[in-house]
């Protein structure tokens, strides 16, 4: 299984989703890969914000080698599953699919959550500490229902 994560610009959101992906496919022993990437090519080539590398250490977690890029048409064919943040992603996303098999590997990430009525990971680009602690846990719980049911 091949798993994108999409924000819009790869990063703060996309790239802490793809490490708490990957932690918990490491922890749950599968053989999964798993990437990141933005519908805009504002921060192409640069690594994420460093409170999103500050939040993940936290956690233990390191993301600081990992650099943005842009969401490419072969993306569409190299990934099984697209999980974007927002509904704008989603759009932005699915106005780029391909074709109509494309588009159905397209959903929301909080999609596969149970505890809370949000639908959209926010961006805490503008925010402080606690919102990037707030992506943490929206996408880490999303990541445990999305591997584990």
């Amino acid at each position: 299984m091949k798993i994108l994560m999409v924000c819009l610009g790869n990063i703060c959101r996309s790239p802490m989703a793809e490490a708490v992906m990957r932690q918990k496919i490491k922890e749950a022993n599968l053989d999964f890969e798993v990437d990141s990437a933005g519908t805009s090519d504002f921060h192409v080539g640069e690594a994420p914000d460093k409170r999103a590398i500050s939040c993940m250490k936290k956690h233990g977690i390191d993301i600081s080698d990992l650099k943005a890029r842009q969401l490419k048409q072969h993306d569409f064919h190299d990934f099984d599953a697209i999980y974007v943040m927002d509904r704008n992603n989603l759009r932005d996303v699915q106005a780029l699919s391909p074709d109509d098999i494309s588009k159905e590997k397209v959903r929301l990430l909080l999609d596969y959550q149970s505890t809370h009525d949000l639908k959209a990971v926010p961006d805490p680009y503008y925010g402080d500490d606690n919102s990037f602690e707030h992506v943490y846990d929206l996408v880490a719980e999303a990541a445990d229902h999305i591997l584990h049911g």
